[in-house]
């Protein structure tokens, strides 16, 4: 059972959430707050797997929620929502260790599909986003061989182009599970914990 915590400023927003989370089959909603100014202490209170985090929010933002919830809790993924794809914003909030981000207009199979994605070891990131990271590390010089192979570099070409796993899977014609497995081993060779923080390495490195 995967718990679910949803921080946004919208309430209407946060009900909506909660009954999806309890009207999903492995999914239990933990909480849900307005803001992040206590996110530490809501955390240690609710203790969920993952995060359905507003980028938007008063007082303190998502983008230092996230940061706050990877300095106390690492383990603990974030999937940042956005009523606008605004690339500066998710992209901050991928460099401050978030997992994925979701448009606050994607339907409830993109929702659960984001999460289960999250939750397998992976992230969700939209081709604008990917393109972004790709641009800010396209001038660093490699420095380093992770020996990745043929089909592991394939692999994080694709997540670098912002391929969900699915598509990546058809695309490469083999099983999400295989897909899945790759992204592991790719993360283990580049000792990096989110799609962020690998394609970030992959361009720094020319590896893609």
């Amino acid at each position: 059972m995967v718990r679910i915590a949803v921080y946004d400023d919208n309430k209407a927003r946060r009900e909506s959430l909660q009954a999806l989370m309890q009207l999903s089959p492995g999914y239990e909603f933990a909480g849900s707050f307005e803001n992040c100014t206590n996110i530490a202490e809501d955390i240690a209170a609710v203790q969920p797997d993952i995060i359905l985090m507003d980028i938007e929010m008063p007082v303190l933002d998502g983008i230092g929620g996230v940061r706050l919830v990877k300095q106390h809790y690492p383990h603990i993924k974030v999937i940042m929502q956005t009523a606008f794809d605004d690339d500066d914003k998710v992209f901050a909030a991928i460099q401050a260790g978030a997992e994925g981000y979701i448009l606050k207009t994607a339907s409830i199979n993109q929702i659960t599909q984001s999460i289960d994605e999250v939750m397998n070891g992976g992230a969700s990131m939209s081709p604008s986003i990917a393109l972004k990271v790709m641009r800010y590390f396209s001038s660093q010089p490699p420095t380093q061989n992770y020996n990745l192979t043929n089909k592991e570099s394939e692999t994080l070409k694709l997540l670098a182009q912002g391929l969900s796993y699915k598509m990546i899977a058809d695309k490469m014609g083999i099983s999400y599970f295989t897909v899945n497995n790759h992204v592991k081993k790719i993360y283990e060779k580049l000792q990096v914990h989110s799609l962020g923080e690998a394609v970030a390495l992959a361009h720094q490195q020319k590896l893609v």
